[in-house]
């Protein structure tokens, strides 16, 4: 039902897709070469907590997550954790990765994006964000003008209403071309209205 309404409305939802639309994608993290992000331009990286950094509730993030955030960090680029997590779960796995962690964020609502600049000495055409969803990441991300990845879910265990929006996301990614692999990082980046 839902992708039979989206086919209907693509002519006059085009416009607005371009908001939910990633700059690029990947598998995961662990395929995004820190030397490729920093060649593209890239200083800053925000991360998406649950099934980007780590599997949906877990606490602590996998040997390969450390490694790739290690040497993200040696590539000169600085990260920082984003969450609408309000546990110390999100802290606790920022301090394993030795990052700071903006949590409350309510994404896509722009402050904590906002906050995490801040904390990043970055601005936004410098600064990468990396998430597995579209209505949070994605759009948050590119609201404000940042490098947009969208990575796949490490995991199918996620919060219930995450479980409905999938549905939703999975007839707009159809749409927007937003599934695995695609782009690299030097990729040149263009944000919605920049025709």
């Amino acid at each position: 039902m839902i992708t039979a309404w989206l086919r209907a409305a693509r002519g006059r939802m085009l416009p607005l897709t371009r908001w939910v639309t990633p700059s690029r994608t990947a598998a995961s993290v662990l395929d995004l070469s820190p030397q490729d992000l920093r060649a593209g331009g890239v200083r800053g990286l925000i991360l998406d907590l649950d099934n980007t950094v780590v599997p949906w509730g877990s606490a602590a993030p996998s040997a390969d997550v450390v490694r790739w955030v290690s040497a993200v960090r040696a590539a000169g680029l600085a990260v920082c954790i984003v969450s609408n997590s309000f546990t110390s779960r999100a802290r606790r796995v920022g301090e394993i990765l030795g990052v700071p962690v903006v949590s409350w964020a309510a994404k896509p609502a722009p402050w904590a994006f906002r906050r995490a600049l801040r904390v990043l000495g970055t601005a936004p055409a410098q600064t990468a964000l990396v998430g597995d969803q579209l209505f949070t990441d994605i759009l948050g991300g590119n609201l404000l003008g940042l490098r947009t990845i969208l990575v796949e879910p490490l995991s199918p265990r996620e919060f219930v209403t995450t479980r409905w929006v999938r549905r939703l996301e999975a007839a707009v990614r159809r749409m927007v071309g937003g599934g695995p692999g695609g782009g690299t990082a030097g990729d040149s980046h263009q944000q919605p209205g920049d025709d």
